[in-house]
């Protein structure tokens, strides 16, 4: 495993309110992370576990709009130094027009979009037009995932593919296991000759997790540990820069202990 594990880290977009997600998206920056996925709040987030739908309960309730999460995402881009991806579900991408929503990716300086409930077999045109505009349209895979559909996934050759490590929702604590790392190490060669990034993630809490999925992945996906952390209060730039340098192995913290 390298000694600094990628990680990529995921916030809500207004969660707990717009000027606290800045706050967590510059801790999140300058504790390390490799990437940075900003999720659009939607109200049925049907793919989150309980802590990220409650964030995006709260991040409706305290005015996220379209408009102003692109805004908000073009801040911080302007400030990160990190490749920024986008994720969102297909209600938001429909309501807004496929073309338009990945225009407004692509003028954002957004390097690719997520959207799991659209597989690149039933996407509606996501993937081609992605592709058009130069951002990398990110499949979601799984181990329940039909061998034949995984095997059209890596036809598409993308630059990235979201692996989860289980079925289900995210949040609960994974369990890493000899089939989760198995199932990521089929998906690393799914394209053939060209070999994807693969983001692994669902269940990721811990710096021991995180040491022991990185030499399977190009990067860690992490999200509902931060969401727990963001919901404690307090100053949450040093809370998250501190669960960020924690995670990387970047200082002491007890392997053992899930959050």
């Amino acid at each position: 495993m390298s000694r600094d594990p990628r990680i990529m880290a995921h916030l809500v977009a207004y969660y707990p309110d717009r000027g606290v997600s800045r706050e967590v998206a510059r801790g999140l920056i300058d504790g390390g992370c490799a990437y940075l996925e900003i999720q659009f709040p939607f109200s049925d987030p049907t793919a989150d576990g309980p802590d990220i739908q409650a964030a995006c309960t709260a991040a409706l309730q305290a005015g996220f709009t379209i408009a102003e999460g692109f805004r908000l995402v073009s801040e911080i881009r302007n400030e990160a130094r990190i490749p920024v991806f986008l994720m969102s579900y297909a209600n938001l991408v429909f309501t807004q027009g496929t073309e338009k929503f990945l225009g407004r990716c692509a003028e954002t300086g957004i390097m690719g979009v997520i959207v799991p409930d659209l597989p690149p077999d039933y996407d509606e045109g996501l993937f081609d037009s992605a592709k058009r505009l130069g951002l990398c349209a990110v499949p979601v895979v799984s181990p329940s995932m039909r061998k034949e559909r995984l095997q059209r996934v890596g036809a598409l050759q993308p630059e990235y593919i979201y692996a989860t490590l289980r079925t289900g929702t995210t949040g609960q604590l994974t369990r890493i296991d000899e089939a989760g790392l198995s199932f990521l190490e089929s998906v690393r060669t799914v394209g053939g000759t060209r070999e994807s990034k693969i983001l692994g993630g669902f269940g990721i809490s811990t710096a021991r997790q995180v040491a022991e999925v990185a030499p399977h992945v190009h990067a860690v996906v992490v999200g509902s540990a931060f969401v727990r952390e963001i919901a404690k209060g307090g100053n949450r730039y040093s809370a998250l820069r501190d669960k960020m340098l924690e995670l990387r192995g970047a200082r002491a913290a007890d392997p053992l202990k899930a959050d």
